[in-house]
């Protein structure tokens, strides 16, 4: 696959995203600058972690307005792979590629640290190569995470299986004190109705090698390739 990794102004987890699909999973990926609108014919996009444009007005608020947004609105309208991981998946909620929003964290405290996570549904682009309710244990950072909708738009993500991770304990179960950020419902990640667009808070590229420690956000990648 070929793969476009954004780097907006202030992004801070595009080399690492950029380190995983070269190195790691010897893929083909370039940067892409937010000014350009060109994606290169990409297979699979990546907006990565960090403050992009300082989080001014909200996290991603911004962002969205770049030029390459369009371009990855249109690439995910065409049915191409997009990844968004935490700011990432901050903007593609703001680009109104993935329905709700991210908010503040309960505790009003930027939370920086492993958390378990339970995958919800491996029937999809993203999971395909984990186990149903695995636990994955990977590093979150983010000071507004917490995944808020409506219940309406809960319901329907439930009924359309789009949630595809959960906050949970070393069990697996699904508690309130397994929850970091206060999200509605444990929800980590979720992906869009047509199951081409994946947004997440943990960061799966920093749990990619077992230098790192732990290799758990590997099957993330792994499921995208296996599946082109």
């Amino acid at each position: 696959m070929r793969w476009a990794v954004v780097q907006f102004p202030g992004s801070n987890c595009d080399q690492d995203c950029l380190y995983l699909l070269q190195e790691v999973l010897k893929q083909e990926a370039y940067y892409v600058w937010h000014k350009d609108s060109d994606l290169k014919n990409a297979d699979g996009i990546v907006l990565p972690g960090g403050f992009s444009y300082g989080d001014y007005l909200r996290c991603g608020a911004i962002a969205k307005l770049s030029p390459v947004m369009k371009s990855v609105v249109q690439a995910a309208n065409e049915g191409k792979i997009v990844v968004g991981i935490c700011n990432g998946f901050q903007v593609l909620c703001e680009s109104g590629l993935l329905p709700g929003a991210l908010i503040r964290n309960k505790n009003l405290k930027f939370r920086c640290h492993q958390q378990l996570i339970r995958v919800e549904n491996t029937k999809t682009r993203f999971t395909s190569k984990y186990e149903s309710q695995a636990v994955l244990n990977l590093p979150i950072a983010h000071g507004e995470g917490s995944y808020f909708a409506d219940p309406s738009t809960l319901k329907s993500l439930a009924q359309n299986k789009q949630i595809l991770f959960r906050y949970c304990s070393e069990e697996g179960s699904i508690t309130d004190s397994s929850n970091p950020n206060g999200a509605c419902e444990n929800i980590a990640g979720i992906c869009n109705a047509k199951g081409n667009v994946l947004g997440l808070m943990p960061h799966p590229e920093r749990a990619a090698e077992s230098a790192l420690g732990c290799v758990d956000g590997l099957g993330i990648f792994q499921s995208i390739i296996n599946g082109s």
